[in-house]
């Protein structure tokens, strides 16, 4: 196997000029730890828990209301116990709270863009004004430590609030977009049984104006244990027989922050709980089942949160992030924890591509972003249609753009290569919701190859394995992690004996936990995630990953997007391998098209990446983050209906699976 195509080598001031440079010099003066580059860190990093997390908390200056005893207690997966004896709270430290709190409280915290309001602007003091407002308004409704607050919520200010002012008080939070249904709400939030919910009535996305008045109302009526709700205000609409949010906000605040039992409620105080104390629930997307809902702690995520966002996104103060999310994805969580390592944050809300595909690049210009996320769909798109946003834009800011949620082609790398230069660091990443964050991605410290991604995370023994559970390197085999991470999940809310946990991630490989996706390690430590394993393709005993497909058949300009799937033989042949494609505008799929994708697939990849069968779709099925949805589609071409594969409102076009009824049996 051929090593890979270097893009950009490491800085030659790197360690002068980084967060992880500055890491490296911490644990050098600190405790006497050299490393020559990020290959012996990482090594460390995962050889020695101990030493690297304890090290972590103490770089970062993690505020303990009570010390731990021990780094990790219990060690074997799963159960591994994190930080015994210590108590703190996530909401402290995402506040950012200083001796002096006065020393910054002028500086811009949040900015929130949408297609709903004007742009809105708190400062760090205004940001912790509103929090102790908020907690205070919770406590008067009965909120305490371990009670459940929901939020059909949008990305502003007002819902980084409410989430903070929850946390603060070691109650439970828990978010879903509201371009989600009621039913999907209803099948996630109801699992928690919470006491609040928040919601708006309605907000614009592009041009038009939603109403979500019914949604809301179904909602209500299908969370008994609700005993409050919240209208936040925004937009045309409202829920008149709720709850105000200034109501929520009216008590005056002294937000100083004083620790819980100090002072009055309204003094921005906060709960000393254990490290593995539930902070929020995050859900599964539901297309293959019910949504999973998977706790993670304050502890966990704080630690992993402060060493990611530092370490590999550089991230420090006075440094913004842009990076569309919407509250049903973890991306919403990995944004607002840029305020721990004291970065502000920008939050969007609405169509991300209204009034064109260069509005987020504008956003980007106007904000002074030093960090871009953006998903690998988005810039193959800015390729495609000739954005040239360094040239366009003053984004002289920028030093990272972050890509994650799908497999980026080499293509997209060498695009942002061409368009930034050696000054912006392409960091591409894989991770998810079980962790709440990267498995594999770059830093300053790693190089760039063309279409890999740089390697595993420090923390994060990530290798891959084959069908025996031996590691394997240069072919595709599971993504394991084989040594236990903080922001592991506590467990899953409704499993009380852990069954459904262990079946999750350690049913393969005992005590070893298996992620769930296809990943290749080159000998230089890159990375190439090909799919989920259980949508890869089994040819032959042969198994193929779907990204590969994707990324020569969407280099085609006749092809806008494609899928593929195989049916196996019951009688042991190689089944079917079916690719369906959407066309792009004004393309029809002939056969001297699908000649020509076969002769590709031929010629990049290999005689068995050839399909049986090509069909044009009218729309790709995608689910709201951007995953294409394999395993539903092939559920459906074996007689599954649709609404019993995967919920509509969890698709990013509710009609997408539609189509492939019409095309069961086909040959």
């Amino acid at each position: 196997m051929s090593e890979p195509e270097l893009l950009r080598p490491v800085a030659p001031d790197v360690r002068a000029t980084t967060e992880i440079g500055r890491f490296m010099t911490w644990l050098e003066r600190e405790r006497g730890l050299t490393f020559a580059g990020y290959e012996e860190l990482h090594r460390w990093s995962v050889d020695d828990l101990d030493g690297f997390w304890s090290a972590v908390w103490e770089h970062f200056e993690v505020r303990g209301h009570s010390p731990y005893d021990a780094v990790l207690g219990r060690r074997e997966m799963p159960g591994a116990e994190w930080f015994p004896g210590a108590t703190l709270n996530y909401a402290e430290h995402a506040l950012g709270l200083l001796d002096n709190p006065d020393q910054d409280a002028d500086e811009t915290a949040v900015l929130g863009y949408s297609q709903t309001r004007d742009r809105v602007e708190l400062t760090w003091g205004q940001l912790r004004d509103q929090v102790a407002r908020a907690r205070a308004g919770l406590q008067r409704l009965g909120v305490g430590r371990g009670d459940r607050v929901v939020a059909y919520l949008p990305n502003i200010p007002e819902t980084l609030v409410a989430f903070l002012a929850t946390a603060s008080l070691g109650a439970i939070w828990a978010s879903c977009a509201p371009e989600f249904g009621a039913r999907s709400v209803v099948d996630r939030f109801g699992q928690v049984e919470p006491k609040i919910l928040l919601a708006v009535a309605g907000y614009g996305y592009g041009s038009k104006d939603v109403d979500r008045r019914e949604q809301v109302a179904e909602i209500r009526e299908g969370l008994p244990t609700v005993e409050h709700v919240v209208h936040v205000p925004y937009g045309a609409h409202t829920l008149p027989d709720a709850a105000g949010w200034n109501e929520l906000l009216a008590q005056p605040a002294n937000p100083r922050g004083q620790r819980s039992g100090e002072g009055e409620d309204s003094e921005l105080a906060f709960e000393p709980v254990p490290f593995a104390h539930p902070l929020a629930v995050l859900f599964s997307s539901g297309t293959t089942g019910k949504p999973k809902a998977i706790i993670h702690g304050h502890g966990g995520i704080l630690l992993e949160h402060l060493k990611n966002h530092a370490l590999s996104w550089d991230l420090g103060p006075g440094d913004r992030i842009l990076w569309f999310s919407t509250t049903a994805w973890m991306m919403w969580n990995a944004l607002v924890s840029a305020l721990l390592v004291r970065a502000s944050i920008v939050m969007i809300d609405g169509n991300p591509l209204h009034p064109d595909i260069r509005w987020q690049w504008r956003l980007a210009e106007e904000t002074g972003a030093t960090l871009m996320g953006a998903s690998p769909g988005f810039l193959m798109a800015c390729r495609k249609e000739g954005v040239e946003p360094a040239k366009e834009f003053d984004l002289s800011r920028l030093r990272q753009i972050g890509a994650a949620g799908s497999p980026l082609p080499p293509e997209g790398y060498r695009w942002v290569a061409e368009q930034f230069g050696p000054d912006v660091l392409l960091n591409v990443g894989s991770g998810g919701t079980d962790i709440c964050s990267g498995i594999v991605q770059g830093s300053p410290l790693q190089p760039v190859w063309a279409g890999e991604i740089s390697g595993p995370c420090l923390g994060i023994d990530a290798k891959a394995f084959d069908d025996k559970g031996e590691q394997v390197v240069g072919e595709l085999g599971e993504l394991v992690i084989t040594a236990p991470l903080p922001s592991m999940p506590v467990g899953f809310w409704g499993d009380p004996d852990g069954t459904r946990y262990r079946d999750t991630y350690f049913d393969v490989y005992p005590g070893v936990w298996r992620h769930g996706d296809w990943v290749r390690f080159s000998e230089v430590g890159s990375a190439i995630i090909a799919g989920r394993s259980d949508a890869t393709l089994n040819r032959g005993g042969v198994r193929l990953g779907t990204a590969e497909f994707y990324r020569v058949v969407e280099e085609l300009p006749e092809v806008a997007d494609s899928l593929v799937v195989h049916l196996e033989d019951a009688a042991g042949g190689n089944g079917q391998l079916l690719l369906f494609v959407r066309p792009a505008d004004g393309v029809e799929l002939d056969d001297a098209l699908r000649r020509r994708i076969s002769t590709t697939l031929r010629t990049e990849l290999s005689p068995r990446h050839i399909p049986d069968r090509i069909a044009a779709v009218p729309v790709i099925p995608h689910n709201r983050t951007g995953k294409k949805l394999e395993l539903p589609v092939k559920k459906i071409l074996l007689g599954a209906a649709p609404d019993e594969v995967a919920s509509r409102d969890v698709l990013a076009d509710p009609t997408a699976l539609d189509a492939f009824v019409g095309l069961r049996g086909a040959s």
